[in-house]
């Protein structure tokens, strides 16, 4: 090959390998003050993440209205985060109406619904008002997931099975490790509860850069 043309295939695969490894933009806004915007947990862990990826949980139930303002928010915002990061939501099961629609999630998580679901739930809680926040029955939730493929009756029985009690079980475990006790509240890395009382943007801001900040170290 002569040198001319070794000059020219070297030029054409750099591009290329440049391109492969887009850097990250910065987050916007300053840094999280620590204690203010965020406090870290002693001896936290991330809930279900694999090694190498940065967990984000976010804690919510779908009766919080104030969940169901942020569902909108939360959703644009996790569709653009890195291939490293994982989003986890995770349902509170804190008793009284809180418990059939915790069961609901993580029901509707094992039989694979929850893209088509999780959303909907939402607005008819809070929106068509086609779902009652309170008084709840099993049949009546697994009535409104069958319009999404559900079949009633496995619907019903798995909400009140056993992988259901152990999903919320593990869920609740985790909750109250990190030491979140409003909703939505959101955990990064298994060690960052943040806790700013700035709204919702802010909680956003606060996630991307403690996500920066476990990104970088998971690079060195």
């Amino acid at each position: 090959m002569n040198r001319r043309l070794a000059t020219l295939l070297l030029l054409a695969v750099i591009p290329f390998a440049a391109a492969a490894a887009p850097k990250a933009a910065a987050p916007a806004g300053p840094a999280p003050e620590p204690g203010v915007d965020y406090v870290e947990i002693p001896g936290g862990k991330p809930f279900a993440t694999p090694a190498g990826k940065v967990e984000v949980v976010e804690v919510f139930g779908y009766t919080c209205p104030h969940c169901a303002h942020f569902e909108p928010l939360v959703s644009k915002w996790k569709a653009k985060l890195p291939a490293d990061v994982n989003f986890v939501p995770l349902a509170a099961p804190w008793g009284g109406y809180w418990t059939p629609y915790a069961q609901a999630f993580y029901t509707a998580q094992s039989l694979k619904l929850l893209p088509k679901t999780h959303e909907a739930v939402f607005k008819a809680l809070h929106e068509d008002k086609s779902l009652p926040i309170q008084n709840a029955s099993t049949q009546e939730i697994a009535g409104f997931y069958a319009k999404f493929g559900a079949d009633p009756s496995t619907f019903a029985a798995t909400m009140t099975g056993k992988a259901t009690e152990q999903a919320m079980k593990r869920a609740t475990d985790f909750i109250m490790a990190s030491g979140v006790d409003g909703t939505p509240g959101m955990v990064v890395a298994g060690k960052y509860r943040i806790t700013t009382q700035k709204g919702f943007d802010d909680m956003l801001r606060v996630a991307d850069h403690l996500i920066a900040r476990e990104r970088a170290k998971t690079k060195r």
